[in-house]
């Protein structure tokens, strides 16, 4: 069973959705949220396995909503509006549908999100096996591959984040944030600034006693580590040699 929630500001366009998928006994209606307040609050209560999201309406769009989110599940976007095509592709959205909806469009998107979650389930296909990470940043939401991160590095409240063939990446949300959502292995914090892709490690040079500094695959920087630092790297590079 496939569990939804529709979020939409107008009462009309959500009652026309719950019709539509009345006709699809393999989907359950989670729930609906007619503001990004009230969707967040039903996203993070019910869990659901994707979202059917209106971009445009009072209290703000779709697209402030999944910065509020910092795993949200699969989405379609649900709007009247084709000029957001792009940007959806940008924050990995499964489907766009126009509105109003056709119900063979409709039955495209359902088909399409029962395959991600039978692949996701299955751990099937390279593309699904890895977890993406959605970054916010001022200007924009980036999606990248968390195989494709080398490094994390804390800067206050915001993140830098070192991913391969791309630009440094500063994200808006913390390290401890994005922590939470990527597999350990291979990531290791080695300490309250830095996470390091382990299975990227490349070189380590013991500079001092208090001073260690290591390169990673896919990033021209170096790194320097503090002691306490280095000693994590070594215990953990004792205890998994596969792992760093």
């Amino acid at each position: 069973m496939l569990r939804v929630v529709v979020v939409d500001d107008e009462p009309l366009a959500r009652q026309g959705m719950r019709q539509l998928f009345a006709k699809h006994p393999s989907v359950e209606l989670a729930g609906e949220a007619g503001s990004v307040a009230a969707a967040a609050d039903l996203i993070r209560r019910v869990k659901p396995d994707a979202v059917f999201l209106d971009i445009e309406m009072h209290s703000g769009t779709g697209f402030d909503l999944l910065r509020d989110l910092p795993d949200p599940p699969d989405i379609v976007f649900v709007t009247a509006h084709n000029q957001y095509a792009l940007k959806a592709y940008d924050v990995a959205a499964t489907d766009y549908l126009l509105k109003p909806v056709n119900p063979k469009r409709l039955a495209i998107a359902i088909e399409r999100l029962n395959k991600a979650r039978k692949a996701r389930l299955a751990g099937t296909g390279a593309a699904d096996k890895a977890p993406v990470l959605r970054l916010k940043t001022r200007a924009r939401m980036m999606v990248v591959r968390a195989d494709a991160i080398v490094a994390m590095q804390a800067e206050g409240d915001y993140t830098r984040v070192f991913a391969e063939k791309t630009p440094a990446i500063l994200a808006s949300q913390s390290l401890g944030k994005l922590e939470a959502l990527l597999p350990k292995p291979p990531f290791v914090r080695l300490s309250r600034s830095l996470m390091i892709n382990g299975a990227r490690l490349r070189e380590i040079e013991y500079m001092t006693r208090d001073s260690t500094r290591i390169w990673l695959n896919g990033c021209a920087d170096s790194f320097v580590l503090g002691r306490a630092a280095a000693a994590k790297l070594r215990k953990d590079k004792a205890s998994d040699p596969a792992a760093l």
